[in-house]
């Protein structure tokens, strides 16, 4: 009995010795774990966290979601697709059938507050010691306010977030227009008066794939003029064209501007950077793919420099009234006109056709061409894969804005900046110029940038321009005649008065009781 007693006695004593040896391990500081204590701290802290913003942005999820909701919303596009309901949610966007639910409302407003949630971590955490951490400051408030000019021109009154929540702000209710509005004013002069940003030595430094002092000057004029504060946008925007940095392309470049052989061009103001990196998986751009021409349905002639694989799906085809706007403003031998777009007759001459007895859905036989995919964009090895860089700015989106706010500033300039876009288009100069003639510049020059809807929406155009879309879509067939579907009811499809904002989405409802949903929704 000593002896067993003896033993219990020795055991416990070892149980009790592990105790004390697994209390101290888990006391033991772990190595390779940062806390927001530790983490902020260094310059090369600073610069991975902003990588990471940069890259949260410029993901598959965040720009698609971002891409197609603008696009389709707009009056320029075809949902398309290879049939009825090959993408059902597109459909929805492009036909106004959705509702709170829709996922692409859903992943883009929660996206939006990504940016916003990883900006604020770098505005409130890093110390701003050093040059570095200064311009990482500066680059996330343009993030955040970039974020915001989107949230606030089609949602309205989202969420004023201007720090990381604790647990107890979660359920933030909607956001005043006013202060919300103020937030990205002060972001946008606080980024631009720091001197932290970099700027471009001349019009030709190809570096745009990072957030400049222009840039940020360009979206303040952006967000004057989305506020019809017309006069205050006059002096940033005009600080970006002063500048000189910026300059457009030969028209003979104009086909060219979004491939991936013009990244970072002389009229990029802002895009995110890929690499032609076939090694590296992240090289993943939905948009690229699903908006080339519906290739399993197509004869692509095998000389010319069209990507001709089975890897292209079809949606966002333009509207042949597009296609006349353009016709109508520079004919049908237009310069910008024809490297924009090329009807079934041009295509055919060039080697492309639809194959026999196939049909392209959603479609008016107009094709895209300044977004045509070109051999060595798309790698033939990965599903969806693409290098381009995706584009956020342009200069003439820049010029236009600017001659927006001079003609309804006061500013004497609407005419010099409107005619600058003109004759890169080798169109006659104008005289005079009305909103009428930057509505259409705007339009034309822009289509299919993600500019078109918002627009339509502070113009108050987009429920005479929309409110029969998705009552009927078109098919365009192998021997070049459109066919014409009625799809939906006039009642429940096209743009109405609840459109004028978009829904918050189900899920921040459900979660969050203390947000009040948009008008009619």
């Amino acid at each position: 009995m000593k002896t067993i007693k003896n033993i219990l006695i020795a055991l416990l004593a070892t149980i009790a010795l592990s105790l004390v040896s697994c209390e101290k391990m888990l006391d033991t500081e772990q190595h390779g774990v940062e806390t927001l204590e530790t983490f902020y701290r260094t310059d090369i802290d600073t610069e991975e966290a902003l990588t990471t913003l940069y890259l949260y942005y410029s993901n598959s999820g965040t720009y698609y979601n971002i891409f197609f909701l603008k696009n389709l919303l707009s009056d320029d596009f075809w949902c398309g697709g290879g049939q009825r309901s090959d993408n059902a949610e597109n459909e929805r966007l492009n036909e106004y059938t959705f509702n709170a639910e829709h996922p692409y409302l859903r992943d883009a407003f929660q996206n939006f507050y990504g940016v916003i949630y990883r900006a604020n971590q770098i505005i409130i955490n890093v110390p701003g010691e050093t040059p570095v951490q200064q311009r990482a400051i500066a680059e996330a408030k343009v993030f955040r306010a970039l974020a915001y000019i989107d949230l606030i021109s089609m949602w309205g009154t989202p969420p004023l977030v201007d720090h990381p929540l604790t647990p107890s702000e979660y359920q933030q209710p909607n956001g005043d227009p006013a202060a919300l509005w103020a937030l990205v004013e002060s972001d946008l002069t606080e980024a631009i008066a720091s001197n932290a940003l970099r700027e471009k030595e001349n019009a030709n430094d190809n570096s745009s794939y990072r957030v400049t002092k222009q840039f940020a000057q360009a979206l303040l004029g952006k967000a004057y003029v989305f506020q019809e504060k017309f006069a205050e946008a006059i002096t940033p925007l005009d600080a970006v064209i002063n500048s000189q940095k910026y300059e457009l392309e030969s028209i003979s470049e104009y086909e060219n501007l979004l491939q991936y052989t013009h990244e970072n061009n002389s009229e990029s103001v802002f895009e995110f950077n890929f690499l032609n990196d076939p090694q590296n998986a992240a090289v993943i751009n939905m948009p690229f793919a699903m908006t080339g021409w519906r290739t399993d349905k197509m004869n692509i002639n095998p000389a010319s420099d069209i990507y001709s694989a089975n890897s292209t799906w079809g949606f966002c085809n333009p509207k042949k009234e597009l296609y006349d706007a353009f016709v109508s403003e520079e004919g049908e031998n237009g310069s910008r006109l024809n490297q924009t777009f090329k009807n079934y007759d041009q295509f055919l001459a060039l080697g492309h056709s639809i194959r026999t007895g196939d049909m392209l859905y959603g479609h008016e036989g107009i094709f895209t061409w300044k977004t045509r995919k070109v051999k060595g964009e798309i790698n033939p090895g990965g599903f969806f894969d693409s290098h381009n860089n995706i584009r956020i700015m342009r200069y003439p989106e820049v010029l236009l804005l600017a001659a927006e706010a001079h003609l309804k500033g006061g500013g004497g300039k609407a005419i010099e900046y409107v005619n600058t876009v003109r004759t890169r288009a080798q169109l006659q100069t104008k005289g005079s110029v009305t909103m009428d003639d930057i509505m259409l510049e705007k339009q034309l020059e822009l289509c299919g940038e993600g500019v078109r809807f918002q627009d339509m929406l502070r113009w108050r155009i987009a429920e005479e321009k929309l409110s029969t879309q998705g009552t009927r879509v078109p098919t365009f067939h192998d021997n070049g005649t459109t066919t014409w579907e009625t799809t939906n009811d006039p009642a429940t499809a096209g743009f109405k008065e609840q459109h004028w904002l978009l829904p918050f989405p189900q899920t921040e409802l459900t979660n969050n009781p203390n947000i009040k949903q948009n008008p009619k929704w």
